[in-house]
C-alpha cells in the first residue's frame, strides 16, 4: 500500500462518523444574514412590505434554523427548539433597539441610528451575540459558537455566546474586544477597543466553572484593558486604558495606570 492510499483509507474512515452535510460550514454566515435582515431592514437581501411577508421571512428564518439543528449529532427537539428561538426575537429586537441607542447617544461620531446599524461593528457583534445567546440558552453551544466565530471573523470582536450581557450595551469602535464564556455584563456597559474580559487561568480542568469577570451596571471600561478572573468590577467604576485588574474593584472606582512625565535628556551630537 503506498502512502496516498494509507492516507485515504484513513481520511475515508474518519468520515463515516462525520454526520455534517458540506453545506454545514456555510450555515452561520447565512443564517445570521437571514435572522438579522429579518429584524433590520439594513441587513436584509431583500425588500419585505407588509405584516404577511414577514410572517412568511420568519418562517424561512425558522427553516433555516432548523436546517442546522437538523445537521448536529445529538438531536435536540428541532419543531420546539426552533419555536422558542423564533418566539424570543421580539425581546431580542427589543435589546438591540436600545444597543443602538446607547451607541447613538454615546458616540459622538454617529450622525444617525441608520450609521449604527450600516456601518458599526460594534453593534453587529452584539446584534450576532444576541442571537448566537438564545441558542445557547436553548441547548446548542456548536451552532451558537459559530455563530459568534463568524461574526468575530468580520468584525473582529470575540464575545463567547455563554456571556451575560445586559441592555443599552455599548462597543466603540469594537477591534480585539474579547469577552469570555463566564463573563456578567451589566446594564449600560461601555467597552472600548481592545478590552479582553479574560480567566486569570486556563487550565482544562476549570472548564464549567466561573472564570471570567463580572462586570456590574455603567461602568466604562477603556481602550486595551486587560480584566483577568472570577473578580467583579463595581457598578459605575471606570477602568482606564492598558490597565491590567486582577483584583475585584469596588463600585465608584477609578482605576487608572500611573503616568509620569520626566524632562527630556538631551543627547549629544557626534561627529561623523
Amino acid at each position: 500500500m503506498t502512502s496516498v492510499e494509507a492516507l485515504a483509507d484513513r481520511l475515508s474512515l474518519a468520515r463515516l462518523g462525520h454526520a455534517y452535510p458540506p453545506a454545514f460550514r456555510d450555515w452561520a454566515d447565512r443564517f445570521s444574514t437571514s435572522a438579522l435582515g429579518l429584524l433590520f431592514p439594513h441587513y436584509g437581501a431583500k425588500e419585505l412590505h407588509g405584516a404577511a411577508a414577514i410572517v412568511s421571512e420568519i418562517g424561512r428564518v425558522k427553516t433555516e434554523l432548523e436546517e442546522g439543528l437538523r445537521a448536529l449529532p445529538e438531536k435536540l427537539s428541532i419543531s420546539e427548539t426552533s419555536t422558542l428561538f423564533i418566539e424570543g426575537l421580539e425581546e431580542i429586537y427589543e435589546a438591540l433597539q436600545e444597543d443602538a441607542q446607547a451607541l447613538f447617544e454615546n458616540d459622538p461620531a454617529a450622525d444617525s441610528v441608520d450609521e449604527i446599524l450600516f456601518a458599526y461593528p460594534g453593534f453587529y457583534a452584539t446584534a450576532v451575540y444576541r442571537l448566537a445567546h438564545s441558542l445557547h440558552e436553548l441547548g446548542s453551544p456548536l451552532l451558537s459558537r459559530m455563530l459568534s466565530e463568524n461574526a468575530h471573523s468580520k468584525v473582529g470582536v470575540d464575545i463567547h455566546p455563554e456571556a451575560e450581557i445586559g441592555r443599552s450595551f455599548f462597543i466603540d469602535h469594537g477591534t480585539g474586544i474579547v469577552v469570555g464564556g463566564t463573563s456578567i455584563i451589566g446594564d449600560r456597559v461601555k467597552l472600548y477597543q481592545g478590552v479582553t474580559l479574560g480567566a486569570h487561568q486556563v487550565h482544562k480542568r476549570l472548564a464549567g466553572t466561573k472564570r471570567h469577570p463580572t462586570i456590574e451596571s455603567d461602568v466604562v471600561v477603556y481602550a486595551h484593558a486587560t480584566i483577568l478572573g472570577d473578580i467583579v468590577i463595581g457598578h459605575k467604576s471606570v477602568i482606564g486604558g492598558n490597565t491590567w485588574v486582577t483584583a475585584s474593584v469596588p463600585p465608584h472606582s477609578v482605576v487608572t495606570n500611573r503616568t509620569t512625565v520626566r524632562p527630556s535628556v538631551e543627547v549629544p551630537d557626534f561627529a561623523i
